[in-house]
């Protein structure tokens, strides 16, 4: 017969049974309901098999009551292996420590490398870390997320454009990128300046080129607003046109700033009811051990006090030597929030709706654009919402470069 599934988990043993007949005690045994496997007589008056460790106390029960004698010849199985190892308290007691020291070892700063930076730079984000506590040795669970460091360092280290943080085992990664000095540009190609869309001209300002418009001038897109062609004045070009004689230009590259009037319709949505969040400064903080996604907590066991919560977790994992364990160690900052809920009249769904328009068409045309006034031209009401069509006037920057052909 062979071995029963799963009994090495839970250990066997095996019996030996002298007496007469001692393989009828097995068959006793089996009519007992208890299980017996690998059954082997040794001569007329002997007799082994394995047995549950869980059945010796019933072994023991049923061989009171016969004339056979029972003795145990192997014991196997997980249980008798763990007795083994327990007895073995000082190697017990070094394993134990043993793997603490590694986990504690493998969850330190070991080195930090820092990219892309010279020399210069290099010491500062080094002294800047030091400060911020990133050192050799430095305990990981003790420094702040990559993305706070990286925003800390691009404040307090100027010379830097960007920096990547990261972290590798016990590696701690910098990867900057210095700022670098602008170089004097190249001379411009020779190019006019026209309308890059409709308006009224409000302000000119040549700093290079033959001006084309007035003030008040109305432009459509494509209209030339200032030439790079320069030539003699005009009565002495009409002149030598004249006489039928070539006119020699020079060519140079037109700058300047012309604004215009320009006009926008913009539609916008509003609605009645409102509702939106604030964090009022009142927060704790929680920490667990996560194990897939199971999370347990091992301080901050209580609710906090207030009931609205805005959650912000933030993992850090766990190393042993340069493998990452599926195991994290998880900050989570539970912040107070108040949710603010409201109504709008029409009125002022209206001018929430003229803000919102003049905000978002800003946005798109940039900081030099200028809003000078805005007209409501259609208003609706729709599913609790105010629909508006609103008209406005803005003052911006209308020049847009054009090459020019010299082969023309």
């Amino acid at each position: 017969m062979k071995q029963v599934q799963g009994t090495f988990i839970t250990g066997y043993v095996t019996i030996l049974i002298r007496g007469h007949y001692p393989e009828l005690f097995f068959q006793k045994c089996t009519n007992h309901g208890i299980t017996v496997w690998n059954i082997k007589k040794i001569n007329n008056e002997a007799c082994e098999g394995n047995m549950k460790l869980s059945d010796v106390k019933e072994v023991r029960k049923l061989i009171r009551k016969t004339h056979y004698k029972l003795s145990f010849i192997q014991k196997k199985g997980y249980p008798f292996h763990y007795k083994r190892f327990i007895r073995k308290k000082p190697l017990l007691f070094g394993l134990i420590i043993s793997l603490f020291f590694i986990f504690f070892l493998s969850n330190i700063i070991w080195d930090i490398r820092i990219s892309g930076v010279p020399k210069d730079i290099e010491e500062k984000i080094e002294k800047q870390l030091e400060q911020y506590g990133i050192h050799k040795g430095a305990w990981i669970f003790s420094i702040d997320s990559p993305n706070s460091i990286q925003q800390e360092l691009i404040k307090d280290v100027p010379e830097l454009l960007w920096v990547g943080v990261s972290q590798k085992g016990t590696t701690f990664m910098l990867e900057g990128v210095e700022k670098l000095v602008v170089k004097e540009e190249k001379p411009l190609e020779p190019r006019n300046l026209i309308a890059s869309k409709k308006g009224v001209i409000s302000n000119i300002y040549v700093a290079k080129g033959l001006p084309m418009v007035s003030v008040n001038d109305y432009v459509e897109p494509g209209d030339m607003l200032v030439s790079g062609k320069i030539g003699e004045n005009e009565i002495e070009q009409e002149e030598k046109d004249d006489e039928g004689k070539e006119m020699n230009y020079d060519y140079v590259a037109a700058e300047g700033d012309i604004t215009a009037k320009t006009w926008y319709e913009v539609n916008v949505t509003v609605p009645f009811h409102y509702n939106y969040e604030e964090l009022t400064g009142r927060k704790e903080k929680k920490y667990h051990l996560k194990f897939g996604d199971f999370q347990l907590p091992i301080w901050g066991f209580q609710a906090p006090e207030f009931e609205n919560i805005h959650y912000d977790p933030y993992e850090k994992p766990i190393h042993f030597f340069k493998w990452k364990l599926p195991v994290g160690f998880v900050e989570s900052t539970l912040s107070e929030k108040q949710v603010f809920q409201g109504k709008r009249t029409k009125e002022e769904a209206i001018q929430v709706g003229v803000e919102q328009a003049k905000s978002e068409l800003l946005l798109g045309l940039g900081p030099e654009a200028k809003i000078l006034t805005e007209k409501v031209l259609h208003e609706s009401i729709e599913d609790g919402k105010v629909n508006l069509s609103i008209y406005i006037t803005v003052e911006e920057e209308i020049a847009t470069a054009q090459p020019i052909n010299q082969g023309d």
